[in-house]
């Protein structure tokens, strides 16, 4: 590798942490004002989603730079490659954070009931889920990339299960249809977050061993 090419694969490896950094906080934050009811947390989440957006251009041009000026092969092909993905698997959870928030507007608006099933719990699950597939970018962990990927099946049966609980809901209380859809949106999101999670942290597992884990694990 060139000094020049080690600068930028550098670089890249801040940005794409940096970024991270960002959506992860995003969720976060997103999980608490829902707990909170705190609208004013909610409308800081949506606005804040623009620069994850900016961000996510910005990363995605840095990388096809690297691809045409520098055709890296091997490692940095695997790693590259894998950052474009999870840039992009990134950006959609820092959407989906904020559709939460959308949604937690909404509800306290409208005074809404609390949930018909546990969503904190399964905010907790989803951002343990995120830690794991961001803590296993960082430090290169095949061990914490796994067991990312293998709470996806819990967070798959929460949400079963919310959904469930939500249509009973609606049968015994038809008036409250709007406010149980909007609950089961987030649990819908969350469900998508956890998704997305176990593509970075599959994505993690191919840019050590260059191994696809998809469909596999």
């Amino acid at each position: 590798m060139t000094g020049h090419m080690e600068r930028e694969i550098s670089r890249l490896k801040k940005s794409i942490l940096a970024l991270a950094a960002v959506v992860e906080e995003s969720v976060k934050q997103a999980a608490i004002a829902l707990e909170k009811r705190d609208t004013e947390l909610a409308k800081k989440i949506i606005k804040g989603d623009l620069a994850v957006n900016q961000k996510e251009v910005e990363l995605e041009e840095d990388c096809l730079k690297i691809l045409v000026l520098h055709q890296p092969v091997a490692a940095d092909l695997r790693f590259i490659v894998a950052v474009l993905k999870i840039n992009n698997d990134l950006e959609r959870i820092g959407d989906l954070a904020a559709n939460m928030a959308a949604r937690t507007v909404d509800l306290v608006e409208n005074q809404a009931k609390e949930a018909p099933f546990d969503l904190e719990v399964m905010a907790d699950m989803v951002e343990l889920m995120l830690e794991k597939a961001l803590d296993a970018l960082v430090n290169y962990d095949l061990k914490l990339a796994n067991e990312a990927i293998h709470l996806d099946d819990e967070v798959d049966q929460m949400h079963k299960d919310a959904f469930s609980a939500v249509k009973e809901g609606i049968r015994n209380n038809p008036d409250e249809m709007d406010a149980l859809i909007n609950y089961l949106s987030i649990s819908r999101y969350l469900e998508r977050i956890a998704d997305l999670a176990t593509n970075i942290a599959e994505d993690v597992v191919y840019m050590i061993n260059g191994k696809i884990v998809r469909h596999i694990l």
